[in-house]
């Protein structure tokens, strides 16, 4: 679906960062919604959306396990 979004799973990543999950959720929010930008009214909503999708992720990249690696730190640590 989003294609330009790039992996951040180990091994394709070493380490992720804040910033790179917060990319990821904007660029999969900006996808989901159809929308570069919202409207002013659509502002918070959008925020929102953009905050919950980069938490869901970051708790996702904190459990996952590789095979033959160990657990690896919650993002932005």
């Amino acid at each position: 679906m989003c294609r330009s979004i790039k992996t951040l799973r180990e091994p394709y990543v070493p380490e992720v960062t804040h910033a790179d999950v917060e990319a990821a959720a904007l660029q999969y929010v900006r996808k989901v919604s159809g929308f570069r930008a919202p409207a002013a009214h659509n502002a918070a909503a959008f925020d929102a959306a953009v905050a919950a999708v980069a938490e869901a992720t970051a708790t996702l990249l904190a459990q996952l396990e590789v095979r033959g690696g160990s657990r690896r730190p919650a993002a932005g640590n």
